[in-house]
């Protein structure tokens, strides 16, 4: 597997998908990203995203094409992808869809530290997920009707994270009655010292 450069981040995957289309100075790159609702995929501000596209041109992947100025703005630098960059945006993809890699989620290590918090805690916060979630879906499903003229290849990453709320939903409702009909008894402080954590332990 090629090892790419360290500027290919997802942010700058992004940044280089973008000049795939066209030229692009970083400020329409930051419109266009809203715009396109970019910003549920890949964490992106106006501040990381200039940054993004200096690594870029540093690792000749973007190259600076002309500078303009509109009035009274700020002169704004206009950048293209180079074939090195249209190389590793194809890499990228094609070792981020092949190989499944671990991304270290937060709410796992959450969900493995919840005994922490008493039981009738953990229920409160665990609906308070379930309501957001739920108005996730509702803003998934308004944004589906929304884009029913765009070519189904580019609402693809919509669909993939509403199908994961659904599950993720699904599996959170049926954890949460066993917890509250008593088939998951909950564990106290008191108890973990009697535990065998160990036997958790996956193998190596």
């Amino acid at each position: 597997m090629t090892v790419l450069p360290r500027s290919v981040t997802a942010l700058g995957v992004s940044v280089l998908a973008l000049l795939f289309e066209r030229p692009m100075h970083p400020y329409e790159m930051w419109q266009v990203l809203g715009t396109r609702l970019r910003d549920r995929l890949v964490k992106v501000r106006p501040g990381s995203l200039y940054h993004a596209v200096e690594r870029l041109e540093r690792d000749e992947l973007v190259t600076a094409t002309g500078v303009d100025r509109q009035g009274n703005r700020p002169e704004r630098t206009t950048y293209e992808i180079t074939d090195a960059g249209r190389d590793a945006v194809r890499q990228w993809v094609a070792d981020t869809v092949r190989v499944p890699a671990p991304e270290y989620p937060r709410f796992p290590l959450g969900l493995s530290e919840l005994h922490n918090l008493s039981s009738a805690e953990a229920l409160t916060l665990l609906d308070e997920r379930i309501a957001a979630l739920d108005a996730q879906l509702v803003d998934l499903d308004v944004l589906a009707d929304t884009a029913r003229d765009v070519p189904e290849l580019f609402t693809v990453p919509f669909a993939y994270t509403r199908a994961m709320i659904r599950a993720e939903l699904d599996w959170l409702r049926a954890f949460v009655g066993r917890v509250r009909a008593g088939d998951v008894p909950w564990v106290t402080d008191a108890h973990l010292s009697s535990l065998k954590l160990t036997d958790l332990k996956g193998n190596r």
